[in-house]
Order: structure tokens, then C-alpha cells, then sequence
């Protein structure tokens, strides 16, 4: 009886004996750094390192089938000695700000709309989601066909109700050229001001507009004091995360323009993959590409304060 007494304390006992690692995965700082590194490789992989790259390849005269050459700083000073490079940052800012001002204005009208109710109002949201879905080049490419001269549906209805014998080439002048990028880039960024802004707007408690009503608020005044207050912060990031996909575009340009005609509608990007890959001047390319880095960066930092502030 005895034995039998000590068999059934002992095994028990190295029965629940766990492994040592198990251990140390159920600490909440060894799981939470498990759980954080996949996006963290993925982020050095895929944005750290070319970006690291990149910044390299900015300081070498590097010809495509060449060694590379160190020389510093040289390839910024070319870049700030051309006079193309100039004109590709007014493109830039030009696009940047008309583009997100366009969108910022358009998309809250949208958010608007679709938050009251209406008949068919979920197809209408679902409608709206098309431009921001559709592939890029595929929608540009449509783009094209709209635009052009010869083919061009606007042109098409210039001539016939309009009854006008000259009709404009959109993609061949400069200045409609510009304009003419400028516009897609807002239809294509519509839905993403419009869904982010009507998700900030469901947010805000119906009381609020109950009371301002009872106040002797008008709609105008439950805009200005209630809606726009509250929604300013997702307006602010929304604006942030449009800034950014805008400064760097390059798709829709190169599809639509390739930059022309005469570097009209050039924007960094564009111009930096045309240095790079058209002319070979590889370390000359990654110069002009990092030169929207700082200004990037400072108008995130710009806004990151304001919204702290907020």
C-alpha cells in the first residue's frame, strides 16, 4: 500500500512537468515580439532595404553594365543645376495640391450624400468603389482611349452638340495635359475620401444633431460646428495617406502621358524611372527619386503635429 501511495504522488508530478520553451512563449514580451516579426521583415525587406539602396545608389555614378563610381553628392548637385528638374517639381506640387484639394472637396460632398438615407443607397456605395478597385493601367488605359484625338468620346460630343470644328487635344497640349492627369487622379481617388469619410461620419452620436437642432442650428451651422469638427481628425489622415500616394504617383502619368509632351506633366517618379531606366544613369535616377523625400517628409511631420495638437 505504501509503494502504491508513493507511485501515485511521484507520477502525477512528472506528469505536468512542461518543456522549458513552453514556457518562454507564454512571457507576453516573447509572443508579442513573435507576433511583430513578420510585418517587421517584411517591412525591411521590401521598404528598408530599397530604400537603403536607393539612398547608395544616389551617391555613385552608376551607367547600367558600369561599376559603380563614389561621388558623393554630385548627382543632387546636377539635379539641382537642370532646369528640367525644376519644372518636374512645380508638376509635382502642382498635381500633388490641385489633386488632393479636388479630392478632399469631392469626397466629402460623396460622404455626405451617402450618409443620408435613399433608395438603392448600399448599390450606390457599392457603384462608388469601382474607380478605386479597377487596376490602375486598365482604367488609364480607358483613359486614353477618352482622351484621344482622334477616338475621344469628349471631343466626339464637342463636335455634335456643341457643334465646334476645332476640338482640343487633351493629351498634346500642355496645359490640358496637366489638367487632364490632374482629373483622373481625382476620379480614382474619390472612393477612398468618400468611404473613409462616411465611416467618420457614422461615428459621430445622432444626439449631438438633435440637440444642435433644438438650438436653432441650421443645416449649415450643424456642418461648421458639429460634422466638420469631429470628422477633421479622419480628414486630416485620410489627406495624409492621399498626399503621399499622390506626390509618388506613377502609374497613371507614365500610362497616360509618359511624361509629355515636353516634360509638361513629368512628376518625380516618372521622370526618375525615364532617367534611370531610358537613359541608363542609374545612381542619377535615385537622386531625383529621393528629392521628394524631404518634402514628403516634413508635410507628414506637418500634419502628425497638427493632429497631436488636435
Amino acid at each position: 500500500m505504501n509503494v502504491t501511495r508513493a507511485q501515485s504522488v511521484t507520477v502525477p508530478a512528472a506528469a505536468v512537468r512542461r518543456p522549458a520553451w513552453r514556457g518562454v512563449l507564454e512571457r507576453e514580451a516573447v509572443w508579442s515580439w513573435l507576433m511583430l516579426a513578420p510585418p517587421v521583415l517584411y517591412l525591411a525587406a521590401f521598404v528598408a532595404y530599397p530604400f537603403f539602396y536607393g539612398v547608395y545608389l544616389s551617391l555613385e555614378s552608376r551607367p547600367v553594365g558600369r561599376p559603380g563610381v563614389f561621388v558623393g553628392l554630385r548627382n543632387f548637385a546636377l539635379d539641382l543645376s537642370d532646369p528640367v528638374f525644376w519644372q518636374v517639381a512645380r508638376n509635382t506640387f502642382t498635381y500633388t495640391i490641385v489633386a488632393t484639394l479636388l479630392k478632399a472637396a469631392g469626397g466629402l460632398a460623396l460622404a455626405l450624400v451617402m450618409n443620408q438615407q435613399f433608395r438603392l443607397k448600399n448599390a450606390v456605395r457599392a457603384s462608388l468603389l469601382l474607380p478605386f478597385i479597377v487596376p490602375t493601367v486598365l482604367s488609364t488605359v480607358a483613359w486614353m482611349w477618352i482622351f484621344d484625338p482622334t477616338f475621344s468620346v469628349i471631343n466626339w460630343v464637342l463636335v455634335h452638340a456643341a457643334r465646334l470644328h476645332a476640338v482640343p487635344s487633351w493629351l498634346g497640349n500642355p496645359s490640358l495635359a496637366m489638367a487632364s492627369i490632374i482629373f483622373v487622379n481625382t476620379w480614382r481617388g474619390l472612393p477612398f475620401y468618400a468611404i473613409t469619410l462616411l465611416a467618420g461620419l457614422q461615428t459621430i452620436p445622432p444626439d449631438l444633431y438633435e440637440a444642435a437642432a433644438i438650438d436653432g442650428a441650421g443645416p449649415r451651422q450643424r456642418f461648421s460646428y458639429v460634422t466638420f469638427p469631429l470628422l477633421r481628425p479622419v480628414l486630416i489622415i485620410v489627406t495624409m495617406f492621399s498626399v503621399i500616394f499622390t506626390f509618388s504617383d506613377f502609374q497613371l502619368v507614365y500610362v497616360l502621358t509618359g511624361g509629355g509632351p515636353a516634360n509638361a506633366t513629368h512628376l518625380f517618379a516618372t521622370y526618375a524611372f525615364n532617367i534611370a531606366m531610358g537613359g541608363g544613369q542609374l545612381g542619377l535616377g535615385a537622386s531625383v527619386a529621393l528629392a521628394m523625400f524631404p518634402a514628403l517628409l516634413l508635410l507628414i511631420m506637418g500634419l502628425t503635429l497638427y493632429l497631436r495638437k488636435e
